[in-house]
């Protein structure tokens, strides 16, 4: 997986108004996780560029006063208006221990039951894997050519070396229906609603996860 370089400054004050003082001045309040104290710290917008205005998810070299960590995002509030950036946690990443993520799906190839009338229909744009940092993919790749009309596309038929995939394997991620089917309104089953936890200092043992790139909607209640 790409990574990309975000430098931060550690910060003593806390709280709602020291929080708001931050974000005047174009900076994001944020937490790193996984450490052996909990690092609250600041990160210039700009910085973040990279990382947010992207379906891609990346690996972060996070600099902070000259220590270097890797990391993850783990979750990012936005203001529930504005286009804003609330406050991030990051999640430090060790080389020997997995880390859980949300990756983009890249669908290649013409499935043949397109050429015969049929529709696309496409369920999941990522896939939660876990893994070790130095296996982490960019993006999980499936070819599509194979399906005619009725065939789909599920989790279980996903083979990937050094990769587990957490979804729930009967979810069907892509498949081609018949053009009437597609008038009728006759689409796959969509996916179950993936319950969302709150990661912390426990699941940073053994990787804690990720949404690459989902972001949430918040308030000022943060800090």
């Amino acid at each position: 997986m790409k990574s990309v370089t975000v430098k931060g400054t550690k910060r003593e004050a806390l709280g709602k108004k020291s929080a708001k003082r931050i974000r005047e001045q174009g900076d994001v309040p944020a937490v790193l996780y996984g450490t052996d104290e909990l690092m609250h710290i600041t990160v210039p917008f700009s910085e973040l560029r990279p990382l947010i205005y992207t379906p891609n998810v990346y690996l972060i070299d996070l600099e902070i006063d000259g220590e270097q960590h890797k990391a993850i995002i783990q979750d990012m509030q936005w203001h529930p208006v504005e286009e804003q950036v609330m406050h991030i946690d990051f999640l430090k990443v060790e080389d020997d221990k997995p880390v859980k993520i949300n990756v983009p799906i890249v669908i290649t190839g013409r499935a043949k039951g397109l050429k015969a009338g049929g529709k696309l229909k496409t369920n999941m744009r990522k896939l939660k894997i876990k893994a070790l940092p130095k296996y982490l993919p960019d993006t999980i790749v499936i070819d599509i050519t194979k399906l005619g009309i009725g065939d789909s596309y599920k989790v279980s038929e996903l083979e990937r070396e050094n990769l587990e995939f957490l979804d729930n394997h009967s979810n069907l991620i892509v498949g081609v229906i018949s053009s009437r089917a597609a008038m009728a309104g006759m689409l796959l089953p969509e996916d179950e609603e993936e319950e969302e936890t709150e990661g912390g200092e426990g699941e940073a043992a053994e990787g804690g996860e990720a949404e690459g790139g989902e972001t949430s909607d918040a308030s000022e209640n943060q800090e």
